[in-house]
């Protein structure tokens, strides 16, 4: 047995000593340095981009622009980016290339001989623009005023909406006694991820432009790349090596197709030297995407026993300067606007806004965090203004098995969130909360102790598995087996990405465990598109179900092909869940989501009512994990996730103004420190078996992330008596709460 054991990562030595090779560690010693050059516009079109004082800089070898990209386009849901931002684009794109939108627009990549003359070239460029108007956050796109994507045909910068109407919303007004009302705001975060985007490309041995980097989908940045530069998919190979962290940082294009690109024509010159590429932190953090800014209102109905019997909603999403990933955020935010919970009558209304900004796009829960953050806070609203607890009160309103959804379908079987939440409280110990500050780290400045208050709360919220809306799903695996008369051997050939989590570590495991020997006889080749199948994305808490049923399936055909007699025998499968639909544009009913993981969690923290410093003394989190694969793996994304969400809510402050990052660093972007962490993570694993996971295994590695910042607003609120509708709650911001409370008493 293998499934269930706490295997250790088959990369945790060489990382621990310095020997794992990330994308920035394998440049040949000869390789050309590659610059990539930002507009530094958020919003102007290029009127002339003169090279020439680039290319005498001595050591620069060539320039990539807009005119070298035959296909200038790209996007991992709509092309609505230009790959370059140029004048001299022949392009058949109808996207217009040559306004930046975005003060990280590439506009070309300088190749040069050594890191000093690339930077050199890249100063040399001189560019006119001429400026266009700005409209940086969702009040001023809402103006209209200023259209970010003319090119679309629409009238206002709000690109995609969502709808909800179920039930009867007079009708369900008419049965409230109590009606809470609120207006939240969701900030900006940065992915923060400990390697910054670095890239190897060359032309390998098969005549394949090759691009070895870290990212989270191997085949759909081959496709991306062979998309833009109007290639044969067959001619683009993607490998990645150790990836040092994603977050849904690196689901979207930043060096793969101006990379492959470079290599594509210095190929055409004669040259086929090996190209490198490495950002800096602050190109990293001004030159990727980060979590939706959000603005979302809410009006709740409950019965005095505590039945929610309706809810309205409104929500807008600042989607930036491009798509990326926004509308299937948004549809994730729109749908965990009512939780996990049954609640008859529903009217939301959701839409996302282009700005000129930086762009909104795959993080860690991906739009969970946001909608669940307003519905949570609704419901620790309701249950203080009923005077309810607030586990009782989920209670009487959480989702089971057979109950319709909020698009109006059956829920998948396997509900599981009374159990997750009976749990939670039962570790948390609800019924005897903290009393005694001296349970939580003291608070203290200067080595003064100070006033403190402490307070408990919990939050508890579902998340989706697997992409959804209609989305086409697939993961693909191939096993081959070795031996005489007994399997000696198993090798697994799969595309999906290990970010960190120890996702190749489960590959092994699982096939060991559906092949029958032990993990000690089996081997690995991953996430290179030469070797295998398109595996889908390492995102959407999907990788392990998705991954697992492939196996299992590849691991079938194997053992039926060793069975009769081949050697090596070898199983290929493709794995396809069920499908699932986008929901009605004018109802939202439809079946989006075949399968979900549920999350609770409680938090003790402590507030020094002098200083605005919060504490957080224990965070208990309770998930249904379906089966654990590798118990240790998921204690370390559950502590991971409650580390990001924590910095998310008291101290990560990313300063947009006017379309630019003011904070692009590590000093001046506050991601929490170990000291700074909760006392103590006690994570409650749950194993109710999903019905068409493998061996029941659900995906869990979001889902700890969302409820913890409405817990920690609902511990606050126990220890100061302050609801806090935005954050992150630096100590300015807790006492300028503070000072409201007192000055209304």
């Amino acid at each position: 047995m293998t499934v269930g054991t706490n295997a250790v990562k088959r990369d945790a030595h060489d990382k621990v000593v310095g020997a794992a090779h990330y994308p920035g560690d394998l440049a040949a010693s000869d390789a050309l340095v590659a610059k990539v050059v930002f507009s530094n516009e958020p919003h102007a079109r290029m009127v002339s981009m003169d090279l020439s004082a680039a290319l005498d800089v001595r050591g620069v070898v060539e320039i990539v622009t807009a005119a070298d990209i035959p296909m200038n386009e790209y996007g991992l849901t709509m092309f609505d980016q230009p790959v370059l931002i140029g004048v001299d684009s022949t392009s058949r794109s109808k996207v217009p290339s040559d306004v930046s939108r975005w003060e990280a627009d590439h506009v070309a990549v300088v190749i040069a001989e050594t890191d000093a003359a690339a930077l050199t070239g890249a100063r040399a460029i001189d560019i006119t623009w001429e400026q266009l108007p700005l409209a940086p956050d969702i009040d001023s796109a809402d103006d209209a005023a200023v259209l970010i994507h003319p090119e679309n045909g629409l009238s206002s910068n709000t690109y995609y909406q969502f709808k909800i109407r179920k039930g009867d919303m007079n009708a369900g007004w008419a049965l409230a006694d109590v009606v809470v009302e609120g207006s939240y705001t969701l900030p900006h975060q940065e992915h923060a991820y400990l390697q910054p985007e670095a890239a190897v490309a060359y032309v390998d041995e098969e005549d394949r432009i090759t691009v070895q980097i870290a990212g989270q989908w191997t085949h759909e940045d081959q496709e991306q790349i062979a998309h833009a530069l109007d290639v044969p998919l067959d001619t683009i190979r993607v490998i990645y090596p150790a990836i040092g962290g994603a977050f849904g940082g690196r689901e979207d294009m930043t060096l793969q197709i101006v990379m492959a690109a470079a290599v594509r024509k210095l190929h055409a010159r004669g040259i086929d030297r090996q190209v490198r590429a490495l950002w800096n932190r602050e190109e990293s953090i001004v030159g990727h995407h980060k979590r939706h800014r959000a603005q979302i209102t809410a009006r709740w109905g409950a019965t005095r026993e505590g039945k929610i019997v309706a809810v309205e909603a409104a929500a807008a999403l600042d989607a930036g300067a491009y798509n990326y990933t926004s509308n299937k955020v948004l549809a994730n935010l729109h749908l965990s606007l009512t939780g996990p919970y049954d609640i008859p009558n529903v009217q939301v209304d959701s839409r996302a806004v282009y700005t000129t900004s930086v762009p909104g796009g795959a993080f860690r829960g991906f739009g969970g965090p946001q909608g669940s953050f307003v519905t949570e806070m609704q419901m620790n609203k309701v249950a203080e203004a009923l005077g309810m607890d607030p586990f009782a009160i989920r209670l009487a309103n959480v989702l089971h098995d057979g109950d319709d959804y909020v698009t109006q379908r059956p829920m998948p079987d396997g509900v599981s969130i009374e159990t997750v939440l009976e749990r939670c409280a039962e570790a948390a110990t609800w019924e005897s909360p903290m009393t005694d500050p001296a349970q939580v780290t003291p608070i203290k400045t200067l080595g003064v102790s100070r006033s403190v208050s402490t307070g408990r709360g919990m939050a508890c919220a579902l998340k989706n598995v697997g992409f959804s809306m209609g989305f086409p799903e697939r993961c693909e695996a191939d096993v081959t087996l070795s031996g005489d008369d007994e399997i000696e051997a198993a090798h697994i050939a799969h595309a999906g990405a290990d970010v960190g989590q120890g996702a190749h570590t489960a590959f092994l495991q699982m096939t060991a465990e559906a092949v029958g020997i032990s993990l000690d006889r089996v081997t690995g080749t991953f996430s290179d598109t030469a070797t295998s199948g398109d595996s889908g994305s390492a995102s959407a808490s999907r990788m392990t179900f998705m991954s697992g049923n492939s196996i299992l399936g590849a691991a079938e055909e194997a053992l039926k092909a060793w069975n009769d007699g081949d050697r090596p025998a070898m199983g290929h499968f493709r794995y396809v869940p069920p499908p699932t639909e986008p929901i009605d544009d004018a109802t939202g009913e439809g079946w989006p989501i075949f399968a979900f993981g549920y999350v609770a969690e409680v938090v003790d923290v402590a507030v020094d009512t002098e200083t605005g410093h919060i504490r957080v003394g224990t965070a208990w989190c309770a998930i249904d994990v379906g089966k654990a694969i590798n118990p240790a793996l998921i204690r370390g994304q559950v502590e991971g996730a409650i580390a990001q969400a924590h910095g998310y809510t008291l101290s990560e402050r990313l300063a947009v103004v006017d379309g630019r990052t003011l904070n692009p660093t590590l000093s001046g972007y506050l991601v929490p420190g170990a000291r700074d962490l909760p006392d103590k993570i006690e994570t409650v694993l749950i194993e109710v078996p999903d019905p068409i996971g493998p061996w029941g295994a659900r995906g869990m590695a979001e889902m700890p992330f969302i409820p913890y910042a409405p817990a920690i607003m609902a511990a606050i609120h126990d220890a100061t008596g302050v609801w806090f509708d935005s954050f992150p709650l630096t100590p300015d911001r807790v006492l300028e709460g503070l000072g409201r409370l007192a000055a209304s008493e």
